[in-house]
């Protein structure tokens, strides 16, 4: 398989030298609190992420490589149109980078629309007070321009115009994983069993096709906040703003600058800057947890010594008896035991210490379809609604 990748003529026009590490915490950056669209979600400091390979037209695990991007330009006045010059009412919430926009687009050649008629997009508009900025765009342009998979967010286009810099992505109507399971709000309904696995393996299939290229692509920011669902459910990735092209023959990639978010990070990555594709599967073993057990991956509101969700829950994963106790009681009768002591294991070995003891995303896939296959046990005397999933894509 040859190099994905071809550069996007937009050129940063103030690199940065700086080595200071740059690890957000969760909390400092959220997606909007409504529950839809677009996560807002970004971390807290530009990631140079800029790339130049061959480019070649490719299929990576079902998804596809552009040979060139398919992105459409929008002017500063098109966006203006399709959000009511950014009414207040328009806001769909804030992030890092800025605020997200809900706008509307002819649904065939997504030029701006009258409200209310054509498609729901989300448009991400630089604030100028942002620590991130030019790189995470143009990072953002450059990956999702190319990439075309089922389990990675959309990005229809981009505008470049004096000062401001703008991105347009697919509407995702229930909003984040994020949301859905933390908030407790009586407008959001407990995510099953079933939806929870579903969500587990799109995210699993998004990472999966970055990996499985030449130029493997590491996604570096894997959380709960970055998932995002459609209205049936499907996971896609969004925020490729600190991703970054993979070294070769399986080495790691010196950073100077460590960035993500605390908590998903590896520990391998935060202790010394080298960075592995099996350092997404950690973060993915983090999410996991997070799925399982309800629980944020930090949370100083939690009782001393149950602060960091690994920390506290790693060690009651091997055991039947102990997982039960740390299982998300919203989900009591939906899943068989032998399902749940299969995810646990699973989760730990995402979240095993060394890189190369980790499991390669393309194997979590397959471990958890095995799992969604699993009989589940019969509908509780509580009656709780079991999710009937649609076909994963």
């Amino acid at each position: 398989m040859g190099n994905c990748f071809g550069s996007h003529p937009a050129t940063d026009p103030n690199p940065s030298s700086s080595t200071r590490a740059s690890i957000s915490t969760p909390g400092t950056s959220r997606d909007y609190s409504n529950g839809g669209g677009l996560s807002a979600t970004t971390s807290s400091s530009a990631g140079r992420s800029r790339f130049s390979a061959a480019a070649s037209d490719d299929t990576c695990v079902s998804g596809e490589i552009l040979p060139t991007s398919n992105l459409k330009t929008y002017t500063f006045a098109d966006l203006k149109n399709a959000t009511k010059n950014f009414k207040s009412d328009m806001v769909l919430g804030v992030g890092g980078f800025g605020t997200v926009f809900k706008g509307w687009v002819d649904s065939k050649t997504l030029s701006p629309s009258k409200i209310g008629t054509g498609m729901i997009v989300a448009i991400k508009k630089l604030s100028p007070e942002s620590t991130q900025g030019f790189a995470e765009w143009q990072s953002e342009i450059n990956f999702l321009g190319r990439l075309s998979h089922p389990n990675l967010v959309k990005l229809f286009g981009y505008c470049w115009e004096d000062q401001e810099l703008l991105l347009v992505y697919e509407f995702m109507q229930r909003g984040s994983l994020e949301n859905h399971l933390f908030r407790r709000s009586v407008a959001i309904e407990p995510f099953s069993w079933d939806i929870r696995l579903k969500i587990a393996i799109g995210a699993a299939r998004g990472l999966a096709f970055l990996h499985t290229s030449d130029k493997q692509v590491i996604y570096r920011d894997f959380k709960a906040s970055n998932i995002l669902l459609d209205g049936n459910y499907n996971a896609k990735i969004s925020d490729f703003g600190l991703a970054k092209l993979g070294p070769s023959e399986g080495n790691s990639h010196v950073t100077t600058r460590v960035m993500g978010t605390y908590g998903y990070a590896a520990p391998e990555y935060v202790a010394t800057g080298h960075l592995y594709v099996k350092s997404d599967v950690y973060g993915f073993g983090v999410v996991l947890l997070e799925i399982l057990t309800g629980l944020r991956a930090l949370d100083k509101n939690r009782p001393g010594g149950r602060h960091n969700l690994i920390d506290y829950a790693k060690p009651l994963l091997s055991q039947k008896r102990k997982l039960m106790s740390i299982m998300d009681a919203r989900m009591e009768g939906q899943y068989s035991s032998k399902a749940a002591l299969q995810t646990s294991q699973l989760t730990l070995r995402c979240l095993e210490s060394e890189p190369k003891n980790r499991p390669s995303m393309k194997e979590v896939v397959e471990a958890l379809e095995q799992i969604a296959a699993i009989r589940k046990p019969k509908e509780s005397k509580s009656k709780s609604v079991v999710f009937s999933p649609s076909p994963l894509i």
